[in-house]
């Protein structure tokens, strides 16, 4: 059974369709990329997964649940995370408190609680505070864990924003271009690391992705979109070498 089922979806923005009736599923445990020129939707797909737009037609499933009936703040609390195209850390934060951030959607402590520090409350915060500093040795960052974020190198805030999704415990880890900016040595690294956070948490990732060196070296399954409408599906080899797809990159006609 499919862990996610994107059924005929559909984003229109007045006269703009922005999606045209996609669908694909993700089994548990797979790491699916999902590829295609500037434009084609595949960020507006990661808004309707995560609440962030509402779909016009078409449903989406994640274990069961119905998640265009899930308000917003749900979405955590199903198991899905994600990170952004553009990075959404705060800067003025240390390293430890971005990752905790992360954590909130975890959090049982009412406002009361926290407000009047109840042992409870305490005790919760050490506990995510040390799952933080976990995920940050993992990732190799725990020696920056008290630093600001301000200042420090592109790679490393990726990795930061990577951290961040993992401390929300996610079942599903959303990944929006998470090569963009880095180097080609950062790539490869980058790709080993999806995979070994993949193993190490038991998470299924769906990733958007430019660099096809990583996406074809590390993925099971490829999603293709073009102008808001899926175009091939299948593994690597099968994708690489389809002729809608070459031309979708190419912009040669397809044969």
């Amino acid at each position: 059974m499919s862990q996610l089922e994107v059924d005929n979806v559909g984003v229109h923005f007045g006269g703009v369709v922005a999606l045209d009736g996609l669908s694909f599923s993700i089994e548990k445990g797979q790491i699916c990329a999902l590829i295609g020129p500037n434009g084609a939707g595949k960020t507006t797909l990661f808004n309707v997964i995560s609440r962030i737009y509402d779909a016009t037609t078409g449903s989406v499933t994640f274990e069961g649940t119905d998640l265009l009936k899930a308000a917003p703040h749900q979405i955590a609390h199903l198991g899905l995370g994600r990170t952004f195209q553009n990075l959404a850390l705060v800067p003025g934060l240390s390293v430890l408190d971005n990752v905790k951030i992360g954590a909130h959607s975890r959090s049982k402590a009412g406002f009361w609680t926290s407000t009047l520090r109840m042992p409870q409350v305490i005790k919760e915060e050490r506990q995510l505070t040390q799952q933080a500093l976990d995920i940050l040795g993992r990732l190799s960052l725990a020696d920056l864990a008290e630093r600001p974020c301000a200042g420090l190198p592109f790679g490393t805030l990726k990795r930061i924003e990577f951290a961040r999704a993992l401390a929300s415990d996610p079942k599903l880890l959303m990944l929006d271009e998470p090569a963009s900016g880095l180097t080609h040595g950062e790539v490869d690294e980058l790709g080993e690391l999806i995979q070994q956070i993949r193993d190490e948490f038991q998470l299924t990732v769906l990733l958007v992705e430019h660099h096809m060196a990583m996406v074809m070296s590390i993925s099971e399954k490829v999603v293709v979109m073009d102008l808001g409408r899926k175009i091939a599906e299948g593994v690597p080899d099968q994708v690489r070498n389809d002729p809608l797809v070459i031309a979708a990159y190419l912009g040669a006609p397809a044969k």
